[in-house]
């Protein structure tokens, strides 16, 4: 605890009010840091420990969440989240975003961490699948251009037979370096692009770009489940990277397209089934079909019109796990628009016994239509 209450206080160290906001407190650490730096200051313990400081003030005080905690219990509710012995290699990768591309772009101090080849970028493309296809999951084949390798120049650019030679403006480094008064600035080499090498015979196969864009065929396993607007990841297949780097990867973007009459809500299927008067009224076993065939729903003997059924577990796979969905079957009463003789015939009847023997429901319901008419 000794050390944390001998340190100095943040706001204090970067010289701003407790009540600065980013922009201040950014401003103000990018000073200090200008000011005390190791290379504007060689062989200074004094300038060195300010820097570090400056540093990790930043640290706590650019956090909106760190913040909240060192304003409510001071050093005691940061201890850990300092840089402590971490080094200066931290510290500029750390704040390499406020100087525009590391402190080694504005002193040069021969800090500049080495690229290394890059990675291929990724892809994305659009998979159209149907209702029962996403449901069920499938196996489908893609076709997609990407760019690849040039197979003439194996990729280099150059006309085969012939060779780069090394960029006159940064002879041969990839990089220049501009000065403004005391500071320096190190950037990619205009002519070359960071190449170090010009390519004045480029390849008449790629034109100079070293790749050719190619239909490619990857197969993607798709699972049961999958909603629109879902992805899946084909791990290296986006564009080739450099030599030494891994390749990007494609990104399938699900469209799913409306099914006949299937509807989804969530891992549940929606389904609206017609049924019979007589069904409705006096019960029967009907086939419906699922995501995964056929199936027998029960209707109970009075059924109504827009009643729902559920058919558990007969819905749709998670593509992440957990429950299976179920499906809801609404049921409909139809009404014939055209009768023959004999079914009018009966229906007739019926109305006529229905008129004798009134339920108790619409007995109610007549009673207080009754009572309406006659005020």
């Amino acid at each position: 605890m000794a050390a944390s209450v001998s340190k100095r206080d943040y706001y204090e160290v970067l010289g701003v009010d407790k009540d600065a906001d980013e922009g201040a407190i950014k401003k103000a650490f990018r000073q200090q840091a200008l000011k005390y730096h190791p290379d504007r200051n060689p062989d200074d313990a004094e300038a060195e420990a300010k820097f570090k400081e400056a540093a990790e003030a930043y640290e706590v005080l650019s956090d909106a969440e760190k913040r909240g905690r060192y304003d409510r219990y001071g050093h005691a509710g940061v201890e850990g989240a300092s840089f402590g012995g971490g080094g200066f290699e931290s510290i500029f990768e750390s704040f390499s975003d406020l100087f525009g591309g590391g402190f080694e772009s504005f002193f040069g101090g021969g800090r500049r961490r080495s690229a290394g080849p890059r990675g291929g970028a990724n892809l994305r493309v659009e998979l159209a699948l149907d209702f029962l296809e996403a449901a069920r999951g499938v196996k489908k084949s893609l076709v997609y251009k990407r760019p690849e390798r040039c197979v003439e120049c194996s990729g280099s650019g150059v006309e085969p037979g012939k060779s780069a030679v090394t960029c006159d403006t940064c002879r041969g480094h990839g990089q220049v370096v501009q000065r403004t008064g005391f500071f320096q600035v190190q950037t990619a080499c205009p002519t070359c692009r960071g190449a170090g090498q010009v390519v004045e015979d480029p390849c008449a196969a790629c034109r100079g770009e070293g790749r050719q864009l190619r239909e490619r065929e990857v197969e993607v396993d798709v699972p049961a489940g999958v909603d629109d607007g879902m992805r899946i990841r084909v791990a290296g297949q986006g564009e080739p990277g450099e030599p030494g780097a891994a390749d990007g990867d494609l990104h399938v973007l699900i469209r799913v397209r409306p099914h006949e009459f299937f509807h989804r809500r969530d891992t549940h299927v929606i389904l609206e089934v017609p049924i019979s008067y007589s069904q409705a009224a006096l019960g029967a076993e009907i086939d419906v079909p699922t995501v995964d065939g056929k199936a027998t729903l029960k209707v109970k003997r009075g059924t109504q019109s827009g009643e729902v059924y559920t058919l558990r577990g007969k819905g749709i796979k998670s593509p992440t796990g957990g429950r299976r969905g179920d499906q809801l079957v609404q049921v409909s009463v139809e009404v014939p628009r055209k009768l023959n003789k004999q079914t009018e015939d009966l229906l007739r009847q019926l109305a006529e016994l229905e008129e004798r023997n009134v339920t108790p429901k619409r007995k109610s319901f007549f009673d207080k239509i009754k009572s309406y008419f006659e005020g």
